[in-house]
């Protein structure tokens, strides 16, 4: 009987929480179903706090049981880095996968990925989110440029990716398959059962603004589309769900100015990984006024709960949206997003939408996104 492959993921997981590290256990856990013998090396120091504007990097949730997590990738510690290198590279993994979303990484990783290709045995594949980020600082082309060289050949999740990916290599190869679908938050529940849960009225219909709000998420935008008189005709409320990560004052001292307070349902805190499915199942429209972005999470989670989407024609989101057939795809401005609103619901688009969403779910595959990696090896 043959050995099982050996592939190690290095990114974000459990303790750590977030979309990425969500993603990478739901992967290590198909690679497992797949037959093949997989290790997360996770952080133990992620972000130093002057990059992370949250209220806490770590979930609460116990482990997943059935993965083995080893906690131990100090991004900023160079001895560390060696350290980890050395530790996989004597494991002698057939397959790396380092987890590529943010040019502060790059050194980290791309000092782990070369000390691991020493072995002269392991693939390395990069898994890039992003290669140009959405809020730049300096050196964030010299760290991505260094993480490339470290690189084998590449997998991203859209077309502007690859194509951004492209201005660092010409040669090396790049797969493309799109985020699967987030299927691990969770079943459906009813559209009572979740407006129960979140206390919420009968009398309104709800749109979903889901997710960290940064500044590059446009939240403002949708904020002002929300102040239109038509939309605040329609007895629709906005909720708000996600932790700020960017200056709090600034967006409530829009909503006073706008005087919009009383079409909003603020659940600015970070929502765990069992009330996710609530908010999606409350709301009728998943809205992602993105002034700038790759692929979206939130999306393969609008997908996977049978949800309309409203995206902006910025990065990949276009890619993964219907316009007119199982959401909208607008330009990035407030009457744009409000005219999207007001046809959405004065229409009642939502049935013929819905049809569409679970005839397009089908393509967010996790069986694709491992054909697109194994065709790496």
């Amino acid at each position: 009987m043959s050995e099982k492959k050996k592939i190690v993921i290095i990114g974000p997981a459990h303790p750590l929480r977030g979309g990425i590290a969500v993603f990478n256990e739901r992967l290590a856990e198909v690679l497992q179903k797949e037959g093949y013998d997989v290790i997360i090396y996770s952080f133990s120091l992620q972000y130093p706090n002057f990059l992370f504007p949250g209220k806490t990097q770590y979930s609460e949730d116990p482990p997943p049981f059935q993965l083995n997590i080893r906690v131990r990738v100090n991004s900023v510690n160079p001895f560390n880095w060696i350290k980890v290198g050395r530790e996989i590279q004597r494991i002698k993994p057939d397959i790396v996968i380092g987890r590529f979303w943010l040019p502060f990484m790059g050194p980290c990783l791309g000092t782990i990925l070369r000390i691991i290709k020493r072995n002269k045995m392991t693939r390395i594949i990069g898994f890039v989110d992003n290669i140009i980020p959405h809020e730049s600082r300096l050196g964030d082309s010299l760290f991505a440029k260094y993480f490339v060289g470290a690189c084998d050949a590449f997998l991203v999740m859209s077309k502007s990716v690859k194509a951004q990916l492209r201005t660092f290599t010409k040669q090396k190869l790049i797969a493309l398959a799109e985020h699967p679908l987030s299927d691990n938050f969770g079943e459906p529940v009813s559209y009572e059962a979740a407006l129960a849960y979140l206390n919420l009225s009968k009398d309104f219909r709800y749109l979903l603004f889901f997710g960290f709000i940064r500044d590059y998420k446009g939240l403002d935008l949708l904020l002002e589309a929300m102040a239109d008189e038509r939309v605040g005709e329609l007895n629709v409320k906005l909720i708000v769900a996600g932790e700020y990560y960017s200056n709090e004052e600034k967006y409530k001292t829009q909503i006073a100015s706008l005087g919009i307070d009383n079409r909003l349902v603020m659940e600015t805190r970070f929502i765990s990984k069992e009330e996710v499915k609530y908010y999606f199942c409350a709301a009728d429209l998943i809205t992602q006024p993105y002034k700038t972005a790759t692929q979206s999470g939130v999306s393969s989670l609008g997908y996977f709960f049978e949800k309309p989407m409203l995206v902006t024609k910025v990065g990949g989101l276009p890619e993964i949206v219907q316009h007119d057939k199982a959401g909208y795809v607008v330009d990035v401005d407030p009457k744009s997003i409000a005219n999207a609103i007001v046809d959405f619901y004065k229409n009642k688009r939502t049935e013929e939408f819905v049809e569409q969403v679970k005839i397009d779910k089908k393509m967010f595959s996790w069986e694709a996104m491992i054909h697109a990696l194994m065709s790496l090896e």
